[in-house]
Protein backbone atom coordinates (compact mmCIF):
# COMPACT_ATOMS: atom_id res chain seq x y z
CA UNK A 1 0.00 0.00 0.00
CA UNK A 2 2.85 2.73 0.61
CA UNK A 3 4.37 2.21 -2.48
CA UNK A 4 1.04 1.93 -4.10
CA UNK A 5 0.09 5.48 -2.93
CA UNK A 6 3.44 6.80 -2.89
CA UNK A 7 4.18 7.17 1.22
CA UNK A 8 7.20 4.98 0.30
CA UNK A 9 8.92 5.68 -2.75
CA UNK A 10 12.05 3.56 -2.46
CA UNK A 11 12.87 -0.41 -2.49
CA UNK A 12 15.98 -1.32 -0.94
CA UNK A 13 17.70 -4.42 -1.09
CA UNK A 14 20.29 -6.44 1.74
CA UNK A 15 22.32 -7.86 -0.44
CA UNK A 16 24.68 -9.86 2.35
CA UNK A 17 26.34 -12.33 0.02
CA UNK A 18 28.38 -14.62 2.98
CA UNK A 19 29.89 -17.75 2.08
CA UNK A 20 27.83 -20.37 2.54
CA UNK A 21 30.37 -21.92 5.71
CA UNK A 22 29.10 -18.84 7.70
CA UNK A 23 25.50 -19.08 7.03
CA UNK A 24 25.18 -22.81 7.95
CA UNK A 25 25.13 -22.31 11.30
CA UNK A 26 22.17 -22.11 14.06
CA UNK A 27 20.48 -19.05 13.47
CA UNK A 28 22.11 -16.98 16.38
CA UNK A 29 25.66 -17.60 15.51
CA UNK A 30 25.26 -16.89 11.55
CA UNK A 31 25.75 -13.73 10.42
CA UNK A 32 23.16 -11.42 9.41
CA UNK A 33 21.34 -10.99 5.62
CA UNK A 34 21.19 -12.41 2.69
CA UNK A 35 21.17 -12.41 -1.14
CA UNK A 36 18.87 -9.36 -2.30
CA UNK A 37 20.31 -7.64 -5.57
CA UNK A 38 19.09 -10.41 -8.23
CA UNK A 39 15.80 -10.95 -7.26
CA UNK A 40 14.61 -7.46 -6.16
CA UNK A 41 13.32 -6.94 -9.76
CA UNK A 42 11.86 -10.13 -10.48
CA UNK A 43 9.96 -10.50 -6.82
CA UNK A 44 8.60 -6.76 -7.08
CA UNK A 45 7.12 -7.56 -10.31
CA UNK A 46 5.77 -11.24 -9.42
CA UNK A 47 4.43 -10.10 -5.92
CA UNK A 48 3.41 -5.69 -6.16
CA UNK A 49 0.33 -5.02 -7.94
CA UNK A 50 2.01 -1.86 -9.34
CA UNK A 51 2.87 -0.94 -12.68
CA UNK A 52 6.39 -1.53 -14.11
CA UNK A 53 7.41 2.27 -14.34
CA UNK A 54 6.14 2.84 -10.32
CA UNK A 55 8.64 -0.61 -9.82
CA UNK A 56 11.90 0.84 -11.92
CA UNK A 57 11.04 3.87 -10.27
CA UNK A 58 11.11 2.54 -6.57
CA UNK A 59 14.39 0.06 -7.57
CA UNK A 60 16.12 3.10 -9.40
CA UNK A 61 15.34 6.72 -9.80
CA UNK A 62 13.71 7.36 -6.41
CA UNK A 63 16.97 5.73 -4.16
CA UNK A 64 19.58 7.55 -6.29
CA UNK A 65 17.93 11.13 -5.54
CA UNK A 66 17.33 9.85 -1.67
CA UNK A 67 21.32 9.20 -1.21
CA UNK A 68 22.50 12.06 -3.40
CA UNK A 69 23.62 10.22 -6.37
CA UNK A 70 20.77 11.37 -8.82
CA UNK A 71 23.58 13.60 -11.06
CA UNK A 72 25.01 10.10 -12.13
CA UNK A 73 22.55 7.50 -11.38
CA UNK A 74 19.06 7.03 -12.39
CA UNK A 75 19.20 9.48 -15.25
CA UNK A 76 17.59 9.86 -18.40
CA UNK A 77 19.18 8.06 -21.30
CA UNK A 78 20.09 10.69 -23.40
CA UNK A 79 23.68 11.49 -25.18
CA UNK A 80 26.44 12.94 -22.74
CA UNK A 81 24.52 11.14 -19.65
CA UNK A 82 26.01 8.58 -17.85
CA UNK A 83 25.24 5.10 -19.24
CA UNK A 84 24.12 3.48 -15.93
CA UNK A 85 21.86 0.95 -17.35
CA UNK A 86 19.86 -2.29 -16.85
CA UNK A 87 18.42 -4.08 -19.83
CA UNK A 88 15.33 -6.09 -18.27
CA UNK A 89 12.83 -8.34 -19.95
CA UNK A 90 9.95 -8.03 -17.67
CA UNK A 91 8.19 -11.23 -19.16
CA UNK A 92 11.08 -13.52 -18.42
CA UNK A 93 10.25 -16.10 -16.02
CA UNK A 94 12.94 -17.81 -14.20
CA UNK A 95 12.80 -20.32 -11.20
CA UNK A 96 15.23 -18.91 -8.14
CA UNK A 97 18.23 -21.33 -7.71
CA UNK A 98 21.11 -19.46 -5.21
CA UNK A 99 23.82 -21.93 -6.49
CA UNK A 100 23.20 -20.54 -9.76
CA UNK A 101 23.41 -16.92 -8.68
CA UNK A 102 26.47 -14.56 -9.64
CA UNK A 103 27.16 -14.08 -6.13
CA UNK A 104 29.83 -15.97 -3.27
CA UNK A 105 26.65 -16.92 -1.55
CA UNK A 106 23.39 -19.25 -2.21
CA UNK A 107 21.36 -18.40 1.05
CA UNK A 108 18.21 -17.30 -0.61
CA UNK A 109 14.70 -17.88 1.27
CA UNK A 110 13.31 -17.70 -2.41
CA UNK A 111 15.10 -21.04 -3.02
CA UNK A 112 12.98 -22.75 -5.94
CA UNK A 113 10.49 -20.18 -6.13
CA UNK A 114 9.16 -19.16 -9.65
CA UNK A 115 9.22 -15.11 -10.52
CA UNK A 116 8.60 -13.03 -13.62
CA UNK A 117 11.18 -10.22 -14.75
CA UNK A 118 15.10 -10.46 -15.05
CA UNK A 119 17.96 -8.03 -15.58
CA UNK A 120 19.82 -9.57 -19.23
CA UNK A 121 22.48 -6.45 -18.66
CA UNK A 122 23.93 -3.96 -16.46
CA UNK A 123 26.26 -0.87 -18.11
CA UNK A 124 28.04 1.00 -15.07
CA UNK A 125 29.19 4.06 -17.03
CA UNK A 126 29.18 2.49 -19.98
CA UNK A 127 31.12 -0.69 -18.59
CA UNK A 128 29.37 -4.08 -18.83
CA UNK A 129 29.06 -5.80 -15.50
CA UNK A 130 26.71 -7.85 -16.61
CA UNK A 131 26.21 -9.32 -20.11
CA UNK A 132 22.92 -11.84 -20.78
CA UNK A 133 22.68 -12.22 -17.11
CA UNK A 134 26.44 -13.09 -15.98
CA UNK A 135 28.40 -11.62 -14.14
CA UNK A 136 31.67 -10.06 -15.95
CA UNK A 137 33.69 -8.88 -12.53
Amino acid sequence: AGLADGTIAVIATDHAPHAAETKELPFDQAPPGMLGLETALALALTELDLPIQQVLAALSWSPAKVVGIDDTHGRPIAEGEPANLCVIDPEATWTVRGAAMASRSTNTPYEGRELQGRVRHTLLFGEPVVIAGEAQR
